[in-house]
């Protein structure tokens, strides 16, 4: 049996980005008004809910968006209106990508921003960011997977980012 190989060029999906570095929004020391922005991926409505209440008593702005399309305008900017922006979740290609622009895009209205990835998509997520000149972008990461599992499946598995969340925000 014959078998020809051929190699060939592909071209990189995210593409190069020269001089297009952004500034990562700080966190703030002090913080009173939290959006929630769930892309209603299966579970996320979850981690967001687990991830909230560990915040202690601070003010909650809900945002929904479609998982496989960016945010509106209008929903950037009511999600831009808090003190820090919570994203979730990327836990497949499209959602993660939207995930992450749509945190760019609150970075560049001055909100910081976390976005909750699962650890097979984070890489991903990491890479795209750094192609659209955000390479710090904050990404915190949740085990994989998160669809199809039950509801306290999701809950146990965002108990244990909690403190991760925590640390990041500077909470003891």
């Amino acid at each position: 049996m014959k078998v020809k190989l051929t190699e060939r060029e592909v071209l990189n999906p995210l593409g190069e980005v020269q001089d297009n570095k952004l500034d990562l929004n700080p966190l703030p020391y002090d913080f009173d008004k939290v959006s929630l922005v769930d892309n209603t991926k299966p579970g996320a409505n979850i981690i967001l809910k687990v991830l909230s209440k560990s915040l202690g008593n601070r003010e909650f702005l809900c945002v929904k968006k479609p998982a496989g399309a960016p945010a509106t305008e209008e929903q950037i900017k009511k999600a831009a209106s808090s003190d820090v922006a919570i994203l979730a979740l990327g836990d497949c290609g499209s959602c993660t990508s939207w995930v992450v622009l749509d945190a760019i895009r609150m970075e560049e209205e001055g909100t910081p921003t976390i976005s909750i990835c699962s650890d097979y998509f984070a890489p991903f997520a990491r890479n795209l960011a750094e192609s659209h000149g955000l390479k710090c972008l904050r990404i915190l990461e949740i085990k994989h997977p998160i669809a199809g599992l039950e509801s306290d499946e999701v809950e146990e598995k965002a108990l244990k980012i909690v403190q991760n969340l925590l640390y990041l925000l500077q909470i003891p």
